[in-house]
């Protein structure tokens, strides 16, 4: 039988961050959960996401601007915030804290 191993979700997290990171901590045949670190990153202009999943997400640490197709401003995301955003709902990320690193956890499933 295999041992729990723990893990830290702040761990691991270089000080520069040229890209955004993006490591599966769980994945399974319905879902994957995944932990995306930004340190200033948006999405690139005129890019939309339109994923094929639900995706919930949580802010654990520094801070986002998330925009949704057909409304004016993007909603400001702090650590403890979270959000679904069904499959095919398009959005983007508008801006992400430049002097903190931003730490996501989203989980993408099916129903």
């Amino acid at each position: 039988m295999r041992q729990p191993q723990l893990n830290n979700l702040f761990a691991g997290i270089p000080e520069d961050i040229p890209q955004e990171i993006s490591d599966i901590l769980l994945e399974t045949p319905g879902f994957f959960l995944e932990r995306i670190v930004s340190g200033g990153q948006a999405t690139q202009p005129g890019q939309w996401y339109d994923q094929e999943t639900h995706e919930w997400v949580v802010l654990l640490a520094g801070a986002a601007g998330l925009l949704f197709e057909g409304e004016d401003q993007a909603r400001v995301l702090r650590p403890g915030d979270y959000i679904l955003i069904p499959a095919h709902c398009r959005h983007r990320v508008e801006w992400t804290d430049p002097e903190a690193k931003t730490v996501w956890l989203a989980l993408h499933f099916r129903y």
